[in-house]
């Protein structure tokens, strides 16, 4: 358990008590602190009984004993509406911090990448982890991925953490320190939570606020909000600034060309390193984006370039996120299950081809408009649950499509098509770019589902019954 010994004899207050919550009490705890904790749910509550603590309500205590707040980063402090216990502390001058930013603090020694963006951080995150595992190094993700971060095992000077940072924790670090920092992307998110697009911005900058070591700040120079901060850091200078780009050249950055190669031109040697259409479990731009940011990742840690290539060829992918399941007869399956919106949803239209789409969920707000030019991939939809009739309007003369309603029948219908359509490698795809919740409890069941719904046909198939 991390040692947070620092604290000792400190109060500490903790707000919210899910993952993140739960492990920075047990840490506290461990380390000898007084624990004041609460969850506005009860059940969260009920957590604290085990480890001997009795809630108290840090909406409605005194603030002058509690030494900071831990609030865990789904709770708003600020916008759109503080937390009352927030407001509190705020006005009792008390650090409003997270977890993050107790962990960094601990272990100021131990080597620590940073990943954030709108988009892809969580395959980047694991995608360099493993590739520096790989490498030898002891190494573990998470934050906004996986484990908590006070949930991580203590790590030493020879190890490496691999963070993945949302907008909300890096609006609640103080002190943190990363020794390389990586920015993806920026697109409109959780404006809400942010006051608007420069509050979220601002979040998003805030990963390169204090880099220590050699200050590596890794930055996509592909969409505008990032450009312009990479120009915004480069004038401040004290970085060590390496640019990334899928769309064009840049000097002394990290690159892929016209013709799908992964470049290295951190010495202006414009090195090629991959062919990135042999990467075919990464399939896309978006996947070509996140191998850019891991190479520079691990070059920062100190791994030399074939040892990262051997790390992208063996990565399997994370669950749910254009995971390919695998192969029935030339019918390829890929579990986009994480795809909510359409946004998302595009990211893996725009990689395949003969495309028999499972579509639908609980939709969000403009459903699938903004696909259109992705229409030609698609050979047919196959409409699920509570958007099922909206998108048929929506598909209606462009796209051919069936309602199924249910994911069951949506995938044995389009694995029918697939296999009788005489296409070249045909793709069952569920991308829904709709939530999961009218039929699902998380967008992670309903991948198992299709998962488990794959593994039946392919089984089914193996033993010659499918078609029967």
């Amino acid at each position: 358990m991390i040692d947070l010994s620092h604290l000792r004899g400190k109060t500490v207050a903790v707000l919210g008590l899910g993952k993140s919550g739960l492990a920075s009490v047990k840490a506290l705890i461990n380390s000898g602190a007084i624990v004041w904790a609460w969850d506005d749910n009860a059940h969260g509550r009920e957590l604290l009984e085990p480890l001997g603590l009795a809630p108290i309500n840090l909406a409605e205590c005194d603030w002058a004993e509690p030494d900071m707040l831990v609030i865990s980063p789904g709770i708003p402090s600020t916008f759109p509406t503080p937390h009352p216990a927030a407001e509190k502390a705020r006005r009792a001058g008390k650090p409003i911090i997270c977890d993050v930013e107790l962990l960094c603090t601990a272990q100021p020694d131990v080597p620590t990448l940073a990943i954030t963006g709108t988009n892809g951080k969580s395959t980047t995150t694991a995608l360099t982890a493993h590739i520096i595992a790989n490498a030898g190094i002891k190494t573990q993700a998470g934050g906004n991925l996986g484990n908590a971060a006070l949930g991580l095992d203590p790590a030493t000077a020879d190890d490496c953490l691999v963070l993945e940072l949302s907008s909300y924790q890096l609006d609640l670090l103080e002190h943190a320190a990363f020794d390389a920092c990586a920015l993806l992307n920026i697109t409109p998110d959780h404006l809400d939570r942010h006051g608007g697009m420069d509050g979220y911005i601002g979040a998003k900058r805030q990963i390169f606020a204090r880099n220590k070591g050699p200050k590596w700040a890794i930055i996509s120079v592909d969409d505008e909000p990032c450009a312009k901060m990479a120009v915004e850091l480069a004038r401040e200078g004290g970085r060590h600034i390496i640019e990334v780009s899928v769309k064009n050249p840049v000097d002394h950055g990290i690159y892929v060309d016209e013709n799908g190669w992964l470049i290295d031109d951190l010495s202006g040697a414009a090195t090629p390193l991959l062919d990135l259409a042999m990467v075919t479990h990464m399939p896309g731009k978006h996947n070509w984006q996140n191998i850019a940011f891991a190479y520079g990742l691990c070059r920062a840690r100190g791994v030399d370039a074939t040892r990262i290539i051997d790390g992208i060829m063996t990565f399997p992918g994370l669950a749910h996120r254009q995971e390919r399941l695998g192969s029935i007869g030339n019918v390829i399956f890929v579990n986009d299950s994480k795809a909510t919106n359409a946004e998302a949803s595009a990211k893996a239209l725009s990689a395949y081809q003969n495309i028999y789409w499972i579509v639908g969920g609980k939709p969000k707000e403009g459903g699938i408009n903004g696909l259109e030019e992705f229409y030609p991939h698609i050979k047919k939809a196959y409409l699920i649950g509570e958007a099922a009739d909206a998108f048929a309007a929506t598909l209606d003369g462009d796209v051919s499509w069936e309602k199924c309603k249910t994911l069951d029948v949506a995938t044995n219908a389009a694995f029918n098509d697939a296999r009788s359509g005489g296409d070249d490698a045909p793709v069952v795809m569920l991308t829904p770019a709709c939530a999961s919740f009218d039929q699902f409890k998380s967008f992670e069941a309903r991948g198992d589902a299709f998962r488990d719904l794959y593994s039946q046909l392919a089984n089914a198939n193996a033993s010659g019954k499918v078609g029967a």
